[in-house]
């Protein structure tokens, strides 16, 4: 499985994103604080830097950004707002809107692990992608575990769930009560440069 092995605060300033948007809040890079880069850009600069910062906060590489870009254009609605819609449908992301992992990159490997199961059924494919009644659920055998234990109780860290999942309170368990739709998506992202690009 490949992976983006990238140092997140670097790629995260390149990119033009806040740290917090994946996950991490204390991240900061101290590298070209002047930053000496061209301020002008063309329009394909602009349009393959978007597609870049996607694949990046979602952690996709190339060639199934391309499937979920070609299935999206298949689909009824606006090409760009599908394509988001695939990506935030993905089980490690579900996972990490949830707050059942910290970042995204941690519940793709909670996933690949086989910690969760959906409507009771193990799941090990981080893209694996949700529906619209889909009960995602911490298993059992891994319940007892540190890092699901400390998500739990007084002291458990106060995650602010998106209006299309709903997780239950005081349990490790989430519905996808319905698809999610542009508005839900509070990354600054312009997915029509993605559409431009990818349609010359």
């Amino acid at each position: 499985m490949a992976k983006n092995m990238q140092p997140i605060a670097k790629r995260c300033k390149a990119l033009g994103i806040s740290p917090a948007a994946m996950g991490y809040n204390k991240k900061t890079t101290e590298r070209n604080p002047g930053g000496q880069m061209r301020k002008k850009k063309s329009e394909y600069a602009l349009q393959l830097q978007e597609k870049q910062k996607v694949k990046f906060v979602y952690g996709v590489m190339e060639k199934q950004f391309r499937m979920y870009y070609e299935k999206a254009t298949r689909m009824s609605g606006k090409t760009g707002e599908d394509l988001l819609s695939l990506l935030e449908r993905r089980l490690d992301n579900v996972v990490y809107r949830l707050g059942l992992a910290m970042t995204r990159r941690e519940a793709r490997q909670l996933v690949s692990h086989a910690h969760f199961t959906v409507n009771g059924t193990k799941v090990d494919i981080p893209s694996y992608l949700v529906k619209v009644g889909d009960v995602i659920e911490v298993k059992d055998s891994s319940r007892s575990s540190v890092k699901f234990k400390r998500l739990l109780g007084e002291d458990a860290p106060v995650v602010l769930v998106p209006q299309w999942l709903e997780r239950e309170k005081n349990a490790l368990k989430g519905t996808v009560t319905r698809l999610p739709v542009r508005e839900d998506i509070d990354l600054p992202i312009e997915e029509h440069l993605i559409v431009e690009l990818y349609s010359k």
